[in-house]
């Protein structure tokens, strides 16, 4: 499994504490692909690691990602702009765990910032847990769980219906959204050796790119 972290400039200063609570899940590889300190260039915004976590998540680079910002709220909404992005807003370990069971998601926003105090990177620590604690989908209430799939299903078909392709929706962005996306070279790196994602990487670095 494919976990990519992707933290913006304003709780960059989390990293650290997500990574160290990935660490403890051997079964994973992680894609530590966002800003890792305060000080570093490019500065990204939710707005810029949100396209690039549809741009994952849409050519299957990674199975999940892991981002926020200061309140989750900012990423959480710019993931969902994405086709395929099934993002949930994960504040306690008991929201990681339904929101895996439930919902099967491929994407959590983080409040890294509002009521990130004591002890505030053991209860990452217990999110990260619960998020990988069992297979995604099973379902809760387990009677439920048909139900529950069948709704995963069909907001599936709403999102490939509601959005456009990827390439379209890169290159209609305005480009002082994807100039700081196209100096984040760890992010473009992962996209320019993956076979799926060149074609993406060209449209954000600025290259001119024939949509189908």
């Amino acid at each position: 499994m494919k976990i990519a972290v992707l933290n913006e400039v304003s709780a960059c200063a989390r990293n650290r504490d997500i990574l160290f609570a990935l660490e403890a899940h051997a079964q994973i590889t992680v894609l530590n692909l966002g800003m890792a300190h305060p000080d570093e260039q490019p500065q990204l915004t939710y707005l810029q690691t949100g396209i690039m976590a549809g741009v994952l998540l849409g050519v299957g680079a990674c199975d999940l990602v892991v981002g926020g910002c200061g309140t989750g709220q900012g990423f959480l909404n710019a993931a969902l702009q994405f086709p395929g992005v099934c993002c949930g807003l994960v504040e306690t370990p008991l929201d990681a765990w339904l929101f895996t069971q439930i919902n099967g998601g491929n994407c959590i926003s983080l409040a890294l910032n509002k009521g990130y105090g004591w002890a505030g990177d053991i209860n990452l620590t217990y999110i990260v847990r619960e998020l990988l604690a069992d297979p995604p989908g099973r379902g809760y209430p387990l009677e439920r769980a048909r139900s529950q799939r069948e709704s995963r299903d069909a907001l599936g078909g709403i999102s490939r219906a509601a959005h456009r392709a990827l390439p379209d929706i890169l290159s209609s962005l305005d480009r002082t959204l994807l100039s700081p996306i196209a100096q984040s070279e760890r992010f473009m790196a992962h996209l320019e050796g993956d076979e799926r994602a060149r074609r993406l990487a060209d449209i954000i670095r600025g290259r001119r790119v024939e949509l189908t």
